[in-house]
């Protein structure tokens, strides 16, 4: 079979971690060989550039690209690529779209600009399905942890701007949208609704 790569995005608390492993477990129950990692942070080199952006304390706009930037290079050419090389599939909770939507539209750097240097550092390589989770600001807000880090401390005014460009980009650019207030399982089965196409290409 032919590996696939599909990334599930949205805000903090739109509950991607949880979907990504109802979806893994869907797509291990047809037998497909599925790799669940995550960004930043999905390698051991990626572990410690997170700490650096998200347990620490402010972080200039460009400099948190280019961190991004080198955690996504470690994490395609150590894990992403070579697991679709060999057929499996990866869902990843989150990539080159988050860097769009925080860095590009909330930061204010551009979106063209830090797509431009994310294209770099993954090779070119694209995935086959972006699914943005969105959530209203007030269920976002009941299921962020308490344990928040830099980004999850942001205030109230920059998780609804992240909201508005994940809506934004994804009506430009072709990333399905999935409502995602409803119960895991309703939103679990919706999710696994948009991938399972790519079993059948």
């Amino acid at each position: 079979m032919t590996g696939r790569f599909i990334v599930l995005e949205g805000g903090d608390g739109s509950g991607k971690s949880t979907l990504a492993k109802h979806l893994a477990t869907r797509l291990r129950a047809r037998g497909i060989e599925v790799i669940e990692t995550f960004e930043p942070g999905g390698t051991t080199l990626g572990s410690e550039i997170r700490g650096l952006l998200l347990d620490g304390s402010a972080v200039a706009p460009t400099t948190e690209t280019l961190l991004m930037a080198a955690d996504r290079a470690q994490h395609i050419s150590e894990i992403v690529r070579p697991a679709i090389d060999r057929g499996a599939w990866v869902v990843s909770d989150r990539h080159v779209p988050s860097s769009l939507v925080y860095q590009g539209v909330v930061r204010g750097l551009g979106v063209e600009e830090v797509e431009r240097i994310s294209t770099w550092a993954t090779g070119g390589l694209r995935p086959d399905l972006v699914v943005v989770i969105d959530v209203t600001d007030e269920v976002a807000e009941q299921r962020r942890s308490a344990g928040e880090d830099r980004m999850e401390r942001e205030g109230a005014e920059f998780h609804a701007r992240v909201r508005a460009a994940y809506r934004e980009l994804a009506a430009a650019r072709g990333w399905c949208v999935l409502d995602g207030d409803a119960s895991v399982e309703m939103v679990a089965t919706g999710l696994f609704a948009l991938v399972e196409p790519l079993m059948e290409s």
